[in-house]
């Protein structure tokens, strides 16, 4: 098993800790994005990226950092999620880049359609459920999109021209 490798596997894991910190918390913090989108460079060092590979895959991570940018000013996500779509973007690209928007905009519905429901529903048990599961339930309370980035993400592995390493076959 390869160094690459290990450090590719941070990627799932890094999307995994964001998913659980939006859940439980409703933040993603800095330091998990900072981190993907730093051990991306080792990664590709080890996996002998080319000139053309590296602009690319800086090229969607900053495509990524606009369109979060742009679905946050609208208020469409929040500022964590924003920038773990940059930092996930960077390691996919380009058919792993629209399958991520993609698989992310089709979780992301269905978990928005979900919590409304179960907030339509049983919104009344907020206060007797864990305060970190309870506040899914308040209808003011935003939708952790993190989730839906992190599925995405995930999925999105098998459309990746640089980790599909990572999937079996």
């Amino acid at each position: 098993m390869s160094i690459a490798f290990l450090l590719a596997c941070l990627y799932p894991l890094a999307l995994i800790w964001a998913a659980v910190s939006d859940l439980t918390t409703m933040t993603i913090p800095n330091r998990l994005t900072i981190g993907l989108a730093v051990v991306f460079m080792p990664v590709a060092l080890l996996m002998h990226l080319g000139l053309q590979g590296w602009g690319i895959h800086l090229g969607l991570g900053l495509a990524g950092l606009v369109l979060g940018m742009t679905l946050f000013a609208l208020r469409f996500m929040g500022g964590g999620d924003a920038k773990l779509i940059a930092a996930a973007s960077l390691w996919l690209g380009f058919e792993g880049f629209i399958a991520l928007i993609v698989y992310t905009a089709i979780f992301g519905g269905l978990l928005t359609l979900a919590l409304l429901g179960l907030r339509r529903f049983f919104s009344l048990y907020a206060p007797k459920l864990p305060p970190w599961l309870g506040q899914h339930l308040e209808p003011t309370t935003g939708i952790p999109y993190g989730i839906a980035i992190c599925a995405g993400g995930i999925a999105a592995i098998w459309r990746s021209d640089f980790l599909g390493f990572l999937v079996p076959h």
